[in-house]
């Protein structure tokens, strides 16, 4: 962990040594065309002080209404989730690891450290770690996307330490206009449906405004089996699927319907669970936003906006089952076979007289009634699939008056407050409670009374193929779950702004200033029924919902300046100085201050160079603090542990590598049993679907994070070139005292070697911290099981460091062209060059760089570079083409891991190198619209034009969330080809 000094002076050096180069060979920045346009707006993203002849030093990417309207968005995740440098946040290619919601994920630092906004308000967020759900921004009425990196915490918030995305609404809407979209997939699935209705009108001869839009979307679901290269899940060239399958498997040892025996050890089947999980999940929307102001006296307004949202996500996956838990079942279970009571026995070291007499026992009140701890896999796939329902609806009201106090100050109030209930409903998942009353049973029909009342029991038989589980035993087990989480926003902002002049400066323009002082309240809770709150009781979940409740508010004061030094003197057109500072008090963290300072500086008409520098401190979040430990899943395909561990005769060993002392040391510390880890027994499973346990929660002792971002940039826009503006801006972001928790090869790696497998194993060291934050099942060693399985222990600290780096560019040039039936061209080049992308647990775990990479560790991944290009041709009376060229470059596997798929004994080259990259891709989308009769639109989309489909790096590389169906569905393409048709009518 570095010192915040270093870090700081790092920064400021770098600060004054980039601003005076750039300022010595006379580079400058004026305001590009679409920023320009911004001047008549109230809303100015970057700051409060709201008048639009001042620069403000932030860079701002600016989505007009223009590619709004191409783009053929039907939420607000479509308009900015691909745009360079915004690495994947939760999204609808996400199945597997959605909380049913849309987010946000600035330059890969997380969802929780930028602020998403409408009109520069604040929106109740979605979740306990105070994220934004984009789907409640209501997308017809957005006039344009502003997204600003850095230099936001003081203005906004320390939140917005990554930045923050503006909604921009259109301030008078008059009229009645419909838009109506539809849309599918060349494969005919996939349907997108989009409705909206939107009115608006002056009040009192044009003294108020107020405009409504209704609005309803729906989104089909798209299966990774409706795609040929994601119906089988694949570990390298090898289909691997879930060690829970069918038939069922007792210790690891599957068994034989055909013989009533057991499957020969390493021939037992696995379950492919691919084909049941979503590439694009349902959706549905029902939206109503009210926008509306009026002025109640000269210079004096009240405003007010309003928006209400309904959200449906529906997620699925593969049937429930017995995933590798412990069971007690009793040896006298009328299903068990005389193999399976055998295994049972041995591995419980129970003699074979005590084993046939339990076998005879007739229920719990016998004395010879035994019971056996047993470890259970089985697909319980009678159930059919599970299902999720996460049903969302929040709503927010805010209330305000602005205007003048004098010809010089003027006044902004405004109060808000909302809340969002999200619910979550399980279905066909099962729970363990009653599975084990099932397993419990005197006879074929009959559950054993002696545990409990059993209305309604149906005795369940574990052995079959897949059609065993009688329904009765489905309707009995299988009961609906569920959660939900509550949260609110209260808030009042207050602030003076204003103009003076200087006359000792040598500057045309007044200074600007705005003071003011805001409070938030934050509350959140998690309520969730006995089945979903209790550990391990719902079954092929993840972690439970504990019950908890958290809240928080802070104080805060602020103020922002900015200062025209200089204007219309020889070599300086403008030198001007903006500066920010904001103090808070938090009632759970105390006293924070954070603030900005910038210059912008443009020798010559169209030529501007600006720098920003920042330090922020974030306060820890609800979830961070509050939420209690729990146990639930993460991806890895390898248990360093795993097969048989043989001490002294590595050739007889599953995998040499791990027939080393202090590797058996290892093992047995973290509580496998030594007779699993020694020759002659089982040895221990390898994790079950490429998923191991993690024990996970809050930290009520976590302070605040320390971050420090500078941005250096300039643009140019010649008057020699109409139409051109060229903006290129540097940033980096470093985050220290970072929340975070540890990833799996922060813990695995110091403990049995980096890499944690194959050669690696030699420098393993049973010493090391990390070995201390792994418990094993306790009966068969696994990672694998249910709250007796700790698996990796991650605990919140504020230990981390993360940093992120790299090149904003963007160059536009609108001209007039004559040729053909073309009257105008309009290009629009938009990139990011990722520098650094680290991530650093703790002091002692690696400082790893992430950008272009993959991997467990690595996830979600951000290209190293990318861009979009828009090409845009008008053709007067015949309409509009345009042609958006979406590229990024490609992906390699994490750097210095140990190759997921072993090495070649002989070379030591890794096995599998095609899935250990993933090339560049590009995409093509082609859109036409013309206009009829002056108010009637017609918009035909093409999105990824020659129907490219994703590299394949397999199913269990990376986590879980971002790695599926074989590939990145969040960064690539699964779906393919499709087309929208959007149909506008609009009238006074």
């Amino acid at each position: 962990m570095k010192s915040s000094n270093p870090i700081r002076r790092s920064v400021r050096r770098t600060l004054f040594t980039g601003f005076a180069a750039l300022t010595s060979i006379g580079l400058a920045a004026p305001v590009i065309a679409q920023e320009e346009d911004l001047i008549e707006e109230v809303v100015v993203t970057g700051s409060r002080i709201t008048n639009p002849n001042l620069d403000l030093a932030s860079q701002t990417l600016v989505i007009n209404e223009e590619e709004l309207n191409l783009r053929q968005a039907i939420d607000a995740e479509s308009l900015i989730g691909e745009l360079p440098g915004i690495a994947p946040g939760i999204s609808r290619s996400i199945n597997n690891g959605s909380g049913g919601f849309a987010s946000l994920n600035l330059r890969g630092l997380g969802t929780n450290r930028n602020l998403v906004l409408v009109d520069g308000q604040r929106i109740v967020p979605t979740n306990l770690s105070a994220v934004t759900d984009l789907n409640n921004i209501p997308v017809a009425l957005v006039d344009r996307v502003d997204i600003i990196t850095g230099g936001a915490s003081s203005v906004y918030g320390a939140d917005a330490v990554a930045g923050v995305a503006n909604f921009v609404m259109k301030r008078d809407f008059q009229g009645v206009e419909f838009a109506g979209t539809y849309g599918r997939t060349g494969e005919s699935d996939g349907r997108t449906l989009r409705y909206d209705l939107t009115m608006g009108g002056d009040l009192d001869g044009g003294k108020g405004n107020v405009a409504v839009n209704i609005g309803y979307q729906e989104v089909d679901g798209i299966l990774q089996g409706q795609r040929p290269f994601s119906q089988t899940s694949f570990f390298g060239t090898t289909p691997l699927g879930s060690g829970t399958s069918v038939p069922t498997a007792f210790f690891g040892r599957q068994y034989d319907p055909a013989t009533g025996g057991l499957v020969p050890d390493g021939d037992e089947s696995t379950f492919n669970f691919a084909p049941f999980n979503y590439f694009q999940t349902p959706f549905e929307r029902f939206n109503v936003f009210a926008k509306g102001h009026y002025e109640v006296a000269d210079n004096v307004e009240v405003y007010s906006n309003a928006l209400y949202s309904r959200n449906t996500v529906n997620l699925q996956l593969a049937p429930s089952g017995m995933f590798g838990d412990t069971w007690q079942v009793p040896l006298s279970n009328p299903f068990l076979t005389q193999d399976v009571r055998d295994l049972m026995c041995a591995e419980a070291g129970i003699d074979a007289a005590t084993c046939a007499a339990a076998a005879t026992a007739t229920g719990g009140s016998d004395p010879n009634y035994l019971e056996v701890p047993t470890v259970v896999n089985r697909r319980l796939v009678e159930q059919g699939n599970r299902e999720t329902e996460y049903l969302t609806n929040a709503f927010q009201i805010t209330l305000g008056t602005r205007g003048d106090l004098t010809d010089n100050i003027g006044f902004d109030v405004f109060g808000q407050y909302g809340e969002s209930d999200r619910s979550q409903t399980n279905n066909n998942w099962g729970l363990k409670s009653l599975l084990q009353q099932s397993l419990r049973a005197t006879d074929a029909g009959t559950c054993d009374p002696a545990f409990g009342p059993a209305a309604g029991c149906v005795p369940v038989n574990l052995f079959g193929t897949g059609e065993s589980i009688s329904q009765g035993t489905v309707d009995f087990i299988n009961r609906p779950s569920g959660t939900t989480v509550k949260t609110t926003l209260a808030a009042l902002v207050a602030t003076l702004n204003g103009e003076f002049e200087l006359d000792f400066l040598p500057a045309d323009l007044p200074v600007a200033w705005v003071a003011g002082y805001e409070y938030r309240r934050y509350e959140a809770s998690q309520n969730a029924d006995a089945a979903a709150s209790t550990q391990d009781e719902v079954l092929g979940t993840g972690a439970p919902d504990p019950l908890f409740a958290g809240e928080f508010d802070v104080n805060e004061v602020f103020g922002e300046l900015i200062v025209p030094l200089v204007t219309g003197r020889p070599g300086i057109e403008s030198l001007t100085f903006e500066s920010g500072l904001r103090i808070s008090d938090y009632s759970t963290s105390g006293n924070a201050t954070t603030w900005k300072t910038g210059f912008s500086y443009e020798p010559i008409g169209g030529w501007k160079v600006r720098t920003m520098f920042q330090e922020a401190s974030r306060s820890p979040n609800i979830f961070e603090l509050f939420n209690p430990p729990t146990t639930g899943l993460n991806n890895r395909p390898f248990d360093p542990c795993q097969g048989r561990v043989f001490v002294g005769t590595p050739q007889e060993a599953d995998n040499p590598a791990l027939s080393t002392p202090d590797v058996v040391a290892i093992c047995t510390a973290q509580g496998a049993p030594a007779g699993r880890v020694v020759a002659g027994t089982g040895g221990i499973p390898r994790p079950s679907a490429g998923q191991i346990n993690e024990t996970q929660g809050g930290n009520t002792e976590l302070g605040r994070e320390a971050a420090a971002s500078m941005k250096v940039g300039f643009v140019i826009a010649p008057d020699q070139v109409p139409g051109l503006a060229v903006t290129v801006d540097y940033y980096i972001i470093e985050i220290e005292d970072a929340i975070t928790a540890p990833n799996p090869g922060d813990i695995f790696d110091p403990c049995f070697g980096s890499g944690s497998e194959g050669d690696a194993f030699a420098n393993a060291n049973p010493n090391s911290p990390g070995c201390q934050f792994i418990g094993r099942n306790p009966l068969n060693g696994s990672l694998n099981g249910g709250g007796d399985t700790p698996g990796i222990i991650t605990q919140l600290t504020n230990q981390g460091f993360l940093e992120a780096s790299g090149v904003d560019f963007r160059v536009t040039y609108d001209t007039d062209v004559a040729w053909g039936p073309v009257d105008g061209l309009f290009l629009d080049l938009t990139g990011n060059y990722t520098m650094d992308n680290k991530f650093q647990a703790s002091p002692n775990s690696v400082n790893r760089e992430c950008v272009g990479q993959y991997s467990q560790n690595c996830d979600p991944s951000l290209p190293e570079k990318s861009f979009n290009w828009r090409t845009t041709a008008s053709m007067g009376d015949w309409g509009n083409a345009s042609l958006l060229i979406r590229w990024q470059d490609g992906l390699v596997f994490e750097e210095g891991a140990a190759p997921p798929f072993g090495t070649d004994a002989t070379t030591g080259a890794p096995n599998n190198p095609q899935f250990l990259s993933m090339d560049s891709e590009t995409y093509f989308d082609l859109s036409y619209n013309k206009t009829f009769r002056d108010n009637i639109d017609l918009n035909f989309l093409i999105v990824n034009l020659t129907d490219e489909e994703p590299p394949i790096t397999g199913n269990f590389i990376g986590a879980t969330g971002f790695n599926a169906g074989n590939t990145y569905p969040a960064n690539y393409d699964a779906i393919g080809r499709r087309y929208s048709l959007t149909l506008r009518y609009r009238f006074e």
